[in-house]
């Protein structure tokens, strides 16, 4: 005879059917998708999260890069570098060209973005007009930047012959317009993505909703400032998130075409780590600036993602 087995809600079922699963079904409630993360995983904290910890460690040595006996110094090299005047002015010029750029690359992205939805012809041309920067390697065009800003260069010829001569100037060698220079190049380079971005999401705006406006009476600019801007505020919080990394690790642009220079007035953490770490050979100073780095962009992105959440819990938002 078969026994029964009585449940707390008062059923009474035979024990096979509160039998335990099996080995098979068990390992079916396992993720499937672990074997696909494992070599990410991985790479991630094998090889990325052991630099940063070893960067942590070179950090407390006084160490050339090649001595066999560096020296320990604890702190010091933090203490140094509150009290070096080259990691506050690469820092003001980092903050600088992060709300420049950003604010600039935001506005075109967006206006680009806004007039390749309305219906006009050779989109797909204009699309790849814009984008096009995006992917042509920094070495590449640096040497086009640098001869074109030079004081015999294209721009100064050009502006000789509309008649602007008096607007001619070494636009590189002199403190005043170095930093627009590399704050130019860097828009020329980068609204593409910044236009991409905001393009796809300007295609998730429910039609129904602008057509619903134009009925109503409001115009093109009220659209797209009280429709199409608050529809986009993810991807606009998301690019400020990469902009404020992207300004703190910046290296390749302003290294390339004015190296540093002059006179640090386009000096940036990425270039001083260079500059300190390599021709300098003062490793462990380098790598303090480079957790400086870390901790800094860590916390540039959390207080960027920390405002946005703020503002989503604002009524009315």
């Amino acid at each position: 005879m078969t026994s029964i087995t009585s449940h707390k809600d008062g059923t009474r079922r035979p024990p096979s059917a509160v039998r335990p699963p099996d080995r098979r079904n068990r390992k079916n409630l396992r993720p499937s998708g672990l074997p696909w993360i494992s070599p990410a995983f991985v790479l991630v904290v094998g090889l990325i999260y052991y630099c940063i910890i070893e960067t942590g460690y070179l950090s407390t040595l006084d160490w050339d890069g090649t001595s066999p006996t560096p020296t320990p110094v604890g702190a010091q090299n933090y203490t140094e570098i509150l009290a070096d005047p080259v990691f506050w002015l690469a820092l003001w010029h980092t903050v600088l060209f992060f709300v420049v750029t950003f604010a600039v690359q935001t506005l075109i992205g967006f206006v680009f973005a806004a007039v390749l939805h309305s219906k006009i012809r050779l989109t797909a041309v204009y699309k790849v007009l814009v984008f096009t920067p995006v992917v042509i390697a920094p070495a590449t065009m640096a040497p086009v930047f640098r001869q074109m800003f030079a004081a015999d260069g294209q721009l100064n010829w050009t502006l000789e012959h509309l008649g602007l001569g008096f607007l001619a100037q070494p636009w590189l060698a002199q403190s005043s317009t170095a930093m627009p220079v590399i704050m130019f190049i860097t828009v020329w380079e980068f609204t593409g993505l910044t236009f991409v971005l905001y393009y796809a999401a300007m295609g998730q705006i429910d039609p129904e909703t602008l057509e619903a406006a134009r009925t109503d009476g409001a115009g093109n600019l009220r659209i797209l400032v009280s429709i199409v801007w608050p529809g986009v505020r993810g991807t606009t919080v998301a690019l400020a998130m990469l902009g404020v990394i992207g300004a703190l690790k910046t290296f390749d642009v302003p290294y390339l075409v004015t190296i540093g220079g002059p006179n640090y007035s386009t000096e940036f953490l990425g270039t001083y780590i260079y500059r300190v770490s390599i021709p300098q050979a003062h490793v462990g100073y380098g790598a303090a600036l480079s957790v400086m780095l870390l901790v800094l962009a860590l916390l540039g992105a959390i207080a960027v993602a920390a405002r946005a959440n703020r503002k989503d819990r604002e009524p009315g938002v």
